[in-house]
């Protein structure tokens, strides 16, 4: 899975490819790598825009090799709180 290209990933197509590929993210491989918080803020930052949450648990669904949709509440409480955290950190490193 890890050499996967990113629209062959479940959940993901080719619109999110073009996206992920603005950060150099090809495959499956790199996108565990970054991580899809960190990937999720990269491209908020590099598109100058808030994503859909949808994008975020499409990308740990398909590291998971499962749709977006069945990612459980729990863990898309837990993406959520991962990601207000990291969001949290930038600001405080920016000041």
């Amino acid at each position: 899975m890890n050499n996967k290209r990113i629209s062959d990933l479940p959940g993901l197509g080719p619109a999110s490819e073009k996206m992920l590929g603005t950060l150099n993210i090809m495959t499956a491989a790199d996108l565990a790598k970054r991580g899809p918080v960190e990937v999720y803020l990269q491209l908020e930052e590099t598109l100058g825009k808030t994503q859909s949450l949808n994008l975020l648990y499409a990308m740990v669904g398909a590291l998971e090799n499962k749709h977006w949709t069945q990612i459980a509440r729990e863990e898309k409480t837990r993406l959520l709180t991962e990601l207000e955290g990291a969001r949290e950190y930038l600001r405080l490193i920016e000041k």
